[in-house]
């Protein structure tokens, strides 16, 4: 792979040639929306390319598929065609490349400042499935509600737990969300109340998204996993606590989690993250056949969370965790979705779950960082935080170290907004 490309890159850019992420921006001029990848400071239009022959090889998509308005017929597409594409924009965008570099017209058309262009969803998510795949982060949690002897419930070592989510509150990084409503039982009392949410929390996640998919009725097997996998994303599943321990029981979260979902506008791909593949945590008890992968199933990305209140000047680190720590790895979580004869479709959204580590400063929570408030958070400027109050600002961000680069994933970033009032209570 050609090491630098001939559009200008800063040594410290989370997007140098070797990433080249997926994503759908707009004109801030106006216009439709394009696919574009990552280059720098620079999104290169697909949609210009195609136009202009340059995209037209065997295993290339149809030039259609390039100016689509997202990114779904494409994930349609599957793993030839995906590996065929990013070894064309590669090529094209290397420093040693011509076509592209020394044709000034067809370059200042094909490259638009990110400054100049809005990022929108990169996809229609169809159905967004939740998983809870971090041993840590369910060891503590169980700590916390059941007691140390009962931390992990019984299937939680046997299969990746999920739930199913709200595919249509899943935003993009930069929109603020109103804290929630619903209802409360905070003291187990006999009625419970109703009010906007006290507990609202943050959740560290990584979610990848489905390319072909499968047949209703044909499951995926594990060996076929990871070439179903399209690419990732950061996810924030926002989540109030309050109102999901009073709802979660006997059929798990609901208005406790569906009010919104923040994800990184950039999708990076597979290919660009197999430098960074490395070995799982050991999983003990051995797992079902069905679920045994001969590939190592983790990823050293490197992941830290930011919490900024209204009278902070800047952001402050308050995590800092790795995506390698996860139990359950995407191509089991994958194939479990589907054993059932599930089917998935192009552009639905997996997320992994909350991802805490082993060390204090690694928990992908409030919950876990103030341990369910009994030791609150001390921000700089002196303010505390148990959970997130109004103002609050969370960012979120992603990278694997490289040889000389870094691959990064953007970022995904919300503010709390006050609850809205409900008419009539």
């Amino acid at each position: 792979m050609p090491a630098r490309s001939f559009v200008d890159v800063a040594a410290d850019s989370p997007f140098p040639l070797q990433n080249l992420p997926y994503g759908v921006f707009r004109p801030k001029a106006g216009g439709e929306p394009r696919m574009g990848v990552a280059i720098g400071d620079q999104i290169l239009d697909l949609s210009v390319l195609a136009e202009v022959g340059l995209l037209t090889a065997p295993l290339l998509p149809g030039r259609h598929v390039f100016q689509a308005t997202t990114l779904n017929a494409f994930m349609a597409q599957g793993k030839p065609a995906w590996k065929a594409t990013r070894a064309a924009l590669t090529q094209l965008l290397s420093a040693e490349e011509p076509t592209l570099r020394d044709q000034a017209d067809l370059r200042a058309r094909a490259l638009v400042p990110q400054a100049e262009a809005d990022m929108l969803l990169p996809c229609a998510i169809g159905d967004y499935t939740d998983f809870y795949s971090s041993r840590e982060h369910a060891t503590n949690v169980g700590i916390m509600f059941r007691g140390k002897e009962n931390a992990l419930m019984p299937n939680w070592l046997h299969l990746p737990v999920g739930y199913h989510g709200r595919a249509s509150s899943v935003v993009l990084s930069g929109t603020d969300l109103h804290r929630p409503s619903g209802q409360v039982n905070p003291t187990d009392a006999p009625q419970p109340s109703f009010g906007p949410s006290r507990s609202l929390d943050f959740e560290l996640e990584m979610g990848f998204f489905v390319g072909p998919g499968n047949e209703l009725g044909r499951p995926i097997r594990i060996a076929e996993a990871w070439d179903q996998i399209f690419g990732l994303v950061l996810v924030n599943d926002w989540s109030a606590r309050d109102i999901q321990r009073w709802e979660y029981q006997p059929l798990g979260p609901f208005l406790g989690k569906s009010f919104g979902t923040t994800i990184s506008p950039w999708v990076v791909t597979l290919e660009a993250l197999e430098p960074f593949r490395c070995a799982a945590p050991p999983q003990e008890p051995a797992v079902l056949p069905y679920l045994r992968d001969s590939q190592p199933g983790a990823f050293d990305i490197q992941l830290e969370v930011q919490l900024q209140s209204a009278r902070m000047a800047a952001p402050a680190a308050i995590c800092r965790s790795n995506f390698k720590h996860l139990y359950w790895s995407m191509a089991q979580q994958l194939t479990h979705h589907t054993v059932n004869g599930c089917n998935l479709r192009p552009g639905d959204l997996l997320a992994s779950g909350t991802i805490s580590g082993p060390t204090p400063n690694s928990l992908g929570s409030m919950l876990e960082l103030a341990w369910k408030g009994t030791r609150p958070l001390t921000l700089p400027g002196g303010e505390s935080r148990s959970f997130l109050q109004d103002g609050d600002r969370v960012i979120m961000t992603a990278w694997c170290q490289g040889d000389g680069y870094r691959i990064g994933f953007g970022s995904a970033v919300g503010t709390v907004l006050p609850a809205l009032p409900v008419e009539g209570i």
